[in-house]
């Protein structure tokens, strides 16, 4: 079966500048579009409004702009999709797959099971699926999840698996704060977008089966993903906006762009620009994650 045209996006949130690590995860997938001759989309994820900083995400644009990473359609935010999300709620819940959820977090945490392996999360232990106690109001909005094993092939990371039933419980599809949860919102996202690859960071690895339990139930397709390692600060820390991660330097593009691809495990490139940094990169990406035909419908 012939893979169907790459189209692949690059989501960050709009609080805070780009840094050293959510350039891996924008140079990774720019890189895996281009290989493929497929179109890379910028989606600015706004949807935790108290989180998103005025004006970051015409930083984070103009950032990846001085890279030379264009866009190939025009951005969407999801803070402009708020009713699409409650159209998707909406049909869940006639379908009788959603219900309201009465517990605080710190019930659920005295109530659950410890993590299962490979887990950091303690799963939700149904204590509202049969009905909110007497006395309780919903406070947010969870999926039923089916019994079974989700399945797949991560293109980075290999063949993976989790009872999602067993290891996450009913997640949340609209949180106590009257916020749709990012699981809901991502899923809806790269199906109305046509979204075909999604690579990203590894911390969204475990995301996976949640939102190919979604995409199941909706009847849309489940992207392929690369999920690729994640940068750490001196402390074992993830990089990242909330730990103070700097912003990236593009006074020299080219060694920039270099720190982020050694990451990845490439050599380094000794380009004299960026369009000769990119021209190198993505022809060596392309040999090899499209000529050895990781990607699902490849040869």
């Amino acid at each position: 079966m012939p893979a169907l045209p790459y189209r692949g996006r690059f989501a960050p949130s709009p609080s805070g500048p780009l840094h050293a690590g959510s350039l891996v995860a924008a140079m990774a997938s720019w890189l895996d579009a281009r290989a493929h001759k497929g179109a890379w989309l910028l989606r600015i994820e706004d949807i935790d409004a108290p989180r998103a900083v005025p004006g970051a995400d015409r930083i984070i644009m103009q950032q990846l702009q001085a890279l030379r990473m264009h866009w190939d359609e025009p951005p969407v935010w999801q803070q402009q999709r708020l009713g699409r999300y409650q159209e998707v709620f909406d049909r869940l819940l006639a379908l009788g797959l959603v219900y309201g959820c009465g517990c605080t977090r710190q019930e659920i945490a005295m109530a659950s099971p410890p993590p299962a392996e490979g887990s950091h999360e303690r799963p939700y232990p149904g204590t509202c699926r049969n009905g909110i106690p007497s006395g309780r109001s919903a406070r947010a909005w969870r999926l039923r999840v089916p019994e079974g094993v989700e399945h797949f092939q991560d293109r980075w990371m290999d063949a993976q698996q989790q009872d999602v039933a067993h290891a996450v419980g009913d997640f949340t599809l609209k949180r106590a704060d009257g916020l749709w949860a990012y699981q809901l919102v991502v899923v809806v996202d790269d199906a109305d977008q046509g979204i075909t690859d999604i690579v990203r960071g590894a911390d969204l690895l475990d995301s996976t089966p949640r939102q190919r339990v979604l995409q199941r139930l909706l009847g849309v397709p489940m992207p392929d993903t690369l999920h690729v390692p994640l940068a750490l600060d001196e402390q074992g820390r993830k990089l990242s906006k909330q730990n103070h991660a700097p912003a990236l330097d593009l006074g020299d593009p080219v060694r920039t762009l270099n720190a982020a691809w050694t990451f990845l495990g490439f050599p380094a490139i000794a380009a004299p620009d960026v369009p000769g940094f990119w021209a190198e990169a993505t022809a060596q990406w392309a040999r090899r994650f499209v000529q050895a035909g990781r990607r699902r419908g490849c040869a």
